[in-house]
C-alpha cells in the first residue's frame, strides 16, 4: 500500500464551497493495494477514509473511466478498478481521490505509484521505504484519552524535518492517515476511534514522514489511554441488615402456680383444728367453721406462692418497624437499646 499526501481542493472543486457554517469534508487515509505488473485485468484496489455520508470518487490518469467508491461503513470508502485494455495507465500515473458532502469537495492526491517498483521494501507496518537514507523524525507524540471507545479522539503530532507528507497508521485500525504541517516541521491531527477499530492502549502506532522517495519511520512510545486525573469517589452504601434490630423493652414476667384439692384440705383441717380452741357450744362450731374456711383459703395460697415462677420477655424493634418477642427462662444481660441480632429466635449482641 502507498501513502498520499492531501491537497487542497482544486479549482474547479473549490466553486462548490460556499460561505456556509457548514465545515469542508476531510480525508483522513487513502489506500492503494499496488499490484507488479500494470497489464490488462489487474485490479487496483482503493479505500479512503474520510467524513461520512459523502460520495467519493476516484480518477486515476490514464484510465478511461473514473471509479466510483462505496461507504462501506461510516467515513470507510472501498473500490475496485480493474484495468481495461484500453486504459494507459502507468507508474507514474496520479490518482485523485474526490469527496463530496452536500456542495463541498476535498481532494487527495496519492503521492507514490500504484505499482511496486524493484527498489522498494515493506516495512513492519505495512508501508514502504527505500533503501537510500531518511528524513528526520525528532519526535513523535499523542494526547490519547480515558477511554478508547467509539467517537472519542486521539490526537497525534510529529515534529520532524519540514515540507514533508506525514502518514501514520495504528493496529487495530484500517488504513493510513495523515497529519497536515500545522507549521514548519510540525505535523497534528486528530483520529476519531471507529466502531469497527480494536485499538489497545499499547496498540503500535508508526509515523512515516517522507520527502521525496525518502522516509524516516518511528513508533510511539506511550500508551493511548490515559491514566483518569479525577480520584474515583467511592460513597459509602448503607447497610441493609433484615436480622438486626433494637431491644425496645425487657419485661419480667410472673406466673402463678395453682393450688391443688391437698393443699385446700390440708389447710382447712388446721384451720379447723385452730378453731376448735376458740370459745365453746355454738361458738366453738362457728369457730372451727370459720378456720376450716380461711384455712383452705391460706392452704391453697401457699401452695400457689410455693409454685410461682417467673420469666424474661424482650422485645425487639427491627428497622422496618416490625417487632419480635424473645422468651428467656433467665435473665439475658440486654438492655434498653442496645442493638442485637435475631438469629432462629435467639438475641446476640450486634458489635456493628
Amino acid at each position: 500500500m502507498f501513502s498520499i499526501s492531501l491537497v487542497s481542493a482544486p479549482a474547479q472543486a473549490q466553486q462548490y464551497q460556499t460561505a456556509t457554517t457548514v465545515s469542508a469534508p476531510r480525508i483522513r487515509g487513502f489506500e492503494v493495494d499496488e499490484v507488479r505488473r500494470l497489464v490488462p485485468g489487474a485490479e487496483l484496489s482503493f479505500k479512503l477514509y474520510g467524513t461520512p455520508g459523502g460520495r467519493a470518487s476516484l480518477n486515476i490518469k490514464g484510465a478511461t473511466r473514473n471509479l466510483n467508491l462505496t461507504e462501506v461503513d461510516p467515513g470507510e470508502y472501498e473500490g475496485t478498478y480493474t484495468i481495461s485494455s484500453r486504459d494507459r495507465i502507468t507508474a507514474d500515473s496520479q490518482v485523485t481521490a474526490n469527496l463530496r458532502v452536500g456542495n463541498l469537495v476535498t481532494s487527495g492526491v496519492l503521492a507514490e505509484s500504484v505499482q511496486r517498483g524493484p527498489g522498494e521494501r515493506r516495512n513492519d507496518r505495512g508501508q514502504y521505504a527505500t533503501n537510500d537514507g531518511a528524513p528526520r523524525i525528532e519526535r513523535f507524540d499523542v494526547r490519547g484519552d480515558t477511554q478508547l471507545t467509539p467517537g472519542n479522539e486521539l490526537n497525534f503530532m510529529v515534529y520532524g524535518t519540514p515540507g514533508a507528507k506525514v502518514d501514520m497508521a495504528i493496529e487495530g485500525a484500517k488504513g493510513v492517515f495523515f497529519l497536515p504541517e500545522v507549521k514548519p516541521g510540525e505535523y497534528a491531527g486528530e483520529y476519531i476511534i471507529r466502531r469497527t477499530d480494536r485499538i489497545a492502549s499499547n496498540s503500535v502506532v508508526t509515523a512515516n514522514l517522507r520527502v521525496g522517495n525518502r522516509v524516516a519511520t518511528s513508533k510511539l512510545n506511550k500508551p493511548l489511554l490515559l491514566a483518569s486525573t479525577t480520584p474515583m469517589t467511592v460513597t459509602a452504601v448503607p447497610r441493609y441488615c433484615g436480622n438486626c434490630a433494637v431491644v425496645e423493652t425487657v419485661n419480667v414476667v410472673q406466673v402463678d402456680g395453682d393450688g391443688s384439692y391437698l393443699g385446700t384440705i390440708g389447710g382447712g383441717v388446721i384451720g379447723a383444728a385452730i378453731g376448735s380452741q376458740i370459745g365453746d357450744g355454738k361458738g366453738k362450731t362457728a369457730a372451727q367453721i370459720a378456720g376450716a374456711l380461711g384455712g383452705a383459703y391460706i392452704g391453697r395460697n401457699i401452695e400457689r406462692n410455693a409454685k410461682r415462677t417467673q420469666h424474661y420477655e424482650v422485645v425487639v424493634r427491627f428497622a422496618n418497624a416490625g417487632t419480635q418477642t424473645v422468651t428467656y427462662e433467665q435473665d439475658p444481660g440486654l438492655r434498653v437499646g442496645e442493638k442485637v441480632k435475631v438469629n432462629n429466635g435467639v438475641l446476640a449482641r450486634d458489635p456493628g
